[in-house]
């Protein structure tokens, strides 16, 4: 009964969104900031886990194919398509979640703590337009910017890793990028990354609005956000590669 309550809350979370802002200049300031407090805040440790990314699957890539039969171009294949399909997508998001789904968490949190969340409301101020919406909307539009420039990131890692540890030479690492594209593969990835982007803001602005007690509960409300956001990632990309591939 529980999850049936936190769930209808989060349903009507999601609801009470769509409403006629009162002041659109105020509500495009916020979600500017918003899209630099996601996205510019992120780029640094989005870059730094994509690079090595991409370099450590080329590496252990190379590793595993000890047959003489196969080609090396073969590695850059597989790197590309893992680093496409599953890791920009999955683990940048699951590294996302902890970042910006405990900063939402925590920065609703404090919030409703210390009551400027009632205080706007007393204003006439739909809160969860103004406060969740352009947290999500920025979600939605810079998680999905960061997982393409992961994907970029990955590959470069790893074309620069098999350089660097004699691997196999830079041409044959880019005519094996080239052999067996799919195409479809960036737009399976591009799927995940809004579906995760949504799921990643979603549950934890709810964690975060709906925080009850002192300033404990916001750590604790923001723990909840990043495991749950984490568990519903790994659900969802189950499910989206069970549909879709």
């Amino acid at each position: 009964m529980n999850f049936l309550s936190q769930f209808g809350k989060y349903i009507l979370m999601l609801k009470g969104m769509f409403s006629k802002p009162e002041n659109a200049k105020l509500y495009w300031k916020e979600f500017m900031h918003q899209c630099a407090e996601i996205g510019v805040g992120s780029l640094g440790i989005v870059v730094l886990i994509s690079v090595f990314m991409g370099a450590v699957s080329t590496v252990q890539t190379s590793y595993q194919l000890v047959s003489p039969l196969i080609s090396k171009s073969a590695i850059a294949q597989i790197v590309r398509d893992t680093v496409i399909l599953e890791f920009a997508p999955t683990l940048v998001c699951i590294v996302l979640a902890g970042v910006i789904g405990s900063k939402i968490a925590s920065e609703l949190g404090n919030m409703r703590v210390s009551e400027q969340i009632d205080a706007l409301e007393i204003m006439g101020i739909n809160t969860k337009t103004y406060l969740v919406m352009p947290k999500i909307v920025a979600s939605l539009i810079t998680i999905p910017m960061l997982v393409v420039l992961a994907m970029g990131l990955g590959i470069y890692g790893g074309r620069l890793a098999g350089s660097a540890a004699g691997i196999l030479p830079v041409e044959e690492f880019d005519r094996g990028l080239m052999e067996n594209f799919m195409p479809y593969n960036v737009t399976f990835a591009l799927i995940k990354a809004y579906t995760f982007a949504f799921i990643i803001s979603t549950i934890s602005a709810f964690f975060g609005y709906y925080v009850s007690g002192g300033s404990l509960e916001i750590g604790r409300s923001s723990t909840k956000s990043v495991v749950v956001s984490c568990v519903m990632i790994l659900l969802a990309d189950y499910a989206l590669a069970a549909l879709l591939l």
